[in-house]
C-alpha cells in the first residue's frame, strides 16, 4: 500500500485531510529514490548475470571445441597405430609363410638325402654282406662300451 494513502499516516490537523503531512512528502521522495536505487541494482545484477551467462556459454563452447579437437587427434593416432599394426601383422604373416616354405623345402631335401643314404646302405650290404656284418658288430660293441660308462 502506498504510504501517502495509508490510513495510519498522520495528517496535519489544520489542513485538508486528503493532503498528507509535509514530513510525509519527504518520506515519499526518499522512497522514490530508494525504488530507483533498487531498480538500478536490479539492472546491474541482471547485467552481471548476463555477463556470467555469456562467459559460461563461451567457456562451454571453447571446451567443446577443445574436446572435439583432442578427440580428432586421438582418433587419427588410433588410425595410424592400427595401420602400423596391420602392416606389421602382414609382414609377420609373410615372414611366417616364407619360413614355413623354407622349412618344407629343407624337410623334403633331408628326406631325399635320407632315402639316398638308405639306398646306398642297402646296396653295400647286398654287395658285401660279411663286411657289413663285421661293421655292425663293431659298431654295436663300441656303442655298448660308450653307453656303459
Amino acid at each position: 500500500m502506498n504510504p501517502i494513502q495509508s490510513s495510519s499516516t498522520p495528517r496535519d490537523p489544520g489542513h485538508n485531510p486528503a493532503v498528507p503531512n509535509p514530513s510525509m512528502a519527504a518520506d515519499a521522495s526518499d522512497g522514490a529514490l530508494a525504488d530507483a536505487g533498487i531498480s538500478k541494482t536490479h539492472t546491474r545484477i541482471d547485467q552481471g548475470a548476463e555477463r556470467v551467462k555469456q562467459a559460461t556459454s563461451d567457456a562451454v563452447e571453447r571446451t567443446k571445441q577443445a574436446v572435439n579437437h583432442t578427440a580428432d587427434k586421438v582418433e587419427a593416432g588410433v588410425h595410424r597405430a592400427a595401420d602400423k599394426t596391420a602392416g606389421a601383422a602382414h609382414r609377420a604373416s609373410d615372414k611366417a609363410a616364407d619360413l614355413s616354405e623354407r622349412g618344407r623345402q629343407m624337410r623334403d631335401e633331408t628326406m631325399d638325402k635320407a632315402e639316398l643314404w638308405m639306398e646306398q646302405a642297402r646296396e653295400y650290404v647286398r654287395e658285401k654282406p660279411m663286411q657289413s656284418l663285421a661293421m655292425a658288430v663293431g659298431a654295436g660293441w663300441l656303442l655298448g662300451r660308450i653307453l656303459r660308462r
